[in-house]
């Protein structure tokens, strides 16, 4: 399975113009006709960024994690980082469109950052794109228009905090919109990555990450009324992870929006992470990213 770290490989990958900024891209385009996928076929992939579109597919199938997507009725789509995406050769799409592609770090050090998680259509276990009344696609173009400005014309000190505003609007409305669409319908997912990151998100909002340290994955499996041994070998070998990878990835993650905080010490950031030693999570985080939380602090700090 290939891994994209940065937008810009991704977007090569697609066969799409390089971004204007190296953690966002705006593609929108009102034109006529049909255009099948940059790429003819694709093994699965996965990259570190969101992605919000409109596409009205003609023809084809796009696999999300282990299930299709469902364009039936609909066709705004929401992927959230490292989910799992592969299409065939026979995927076409109306050439009327947009694409809103961004780097998960764009969203660091904002409310944002923590709010997208919360909204369910970035998940798995929704498999079916959203249905948009004309009204709505007017509404939604209309957000998406002022963000493509901003992107293309003014890139000055401000155009990040605008752009991030309109993203969350966008997405208040997508929300509004998916809750219309969903109203009295159950959404069942049996996938155990989806519900091993609703027991991590769980036990973070519930505060326990202070309390208790870092989650114990034996814990964590019989809630889900698996064992340990099993819940790991899956996750291996349906995301090439194992159960301690992903939590690691959960906690730098929770990491880098923390350390954008002002007036937090890398230490208070450790602990409040649940790690028993600075020193333990300074390691992980380099391991995993690179650069340590300091340096990680200094590149992407709001001004």
């Amino acid at each position: 399975m290939e891994h994209f770290k940065t937008l810009s490989t991704y977007l090569d990958y697609l066969e799409l113009p390089r971004p204007e900024h190296p953690m966002l891209s705006v593609f929108n385009s009102k034109g006529d006709g049909h255009l099948p996928c940059p790429r003819e076929s694709s093994p699965p992939i996965t990259n570190d960024c969101y992605s919000i579109s409109l596409k009205k597919f003609v023809k084809g199938d796009l696999n999300y994690g282990r299930t299709k997507y469902d364009f039936t009725n609909g066709a705004l789509i929401f992927i959230a980082p490292r989910q799992i995406l592969q299409w065939d050769s026979s995927v076409v799409f109306e050439r009327k469109g947009f694409s809103i592609n961004f780097h998960e770090d764009f969203l660091k050090g904002t409310e944002l950052a923590q709010q997208i998680k919360k909204y369910g259509f970035f998940s798995y276990s929704v498999n079916e794109a959203l249905h948009l009344s004309p009204k709505e696609e007017k509404q939604i173009e209309s957000i998406v228009e002022n963000i493509e400005i901003e992107y293309q014309n003014n890139q000055d000190e401000f155009s990040k905090e605008i752009i991030i505003s309109q993203l969350s609007t966008l997405l208040k409305y997508a929300n509004r919109f998916y809750e219309r669409q969903f109203l009295n319908r159950k959404e069942i997912s049996n996938n155990l990555l989806e519900r091993f990151n609703l027991q991590l998100s769980e036990y973070f909002e519930l505060g326990l990450l202070q309390e208790k340290g870092i989650p114990n994955i034996e814990e964590i499996a019989n809630k889900m009324s698996v064992s340990q041994r099993y819940l790991s070998d899956t996750l291996k070998k349906e995301t090439g992870k194992t159960t301690t990878e992903h939590l690691h990835l959960r906690l730098i993650d929770e990491a880098k929006n923390t350390l954008l905080k002002p007036n937090k010490s890398i230490s208070e950031v450790a602990y409040e992470l649940g790690f028993e030693y600075p020193q333990y999570f300074s390691r992980l985080f380099k391991k995993k990213e690179g650069i340590s939380p300091t340096e990680y602090r200094d590149k992407y700090k709001l001004n």
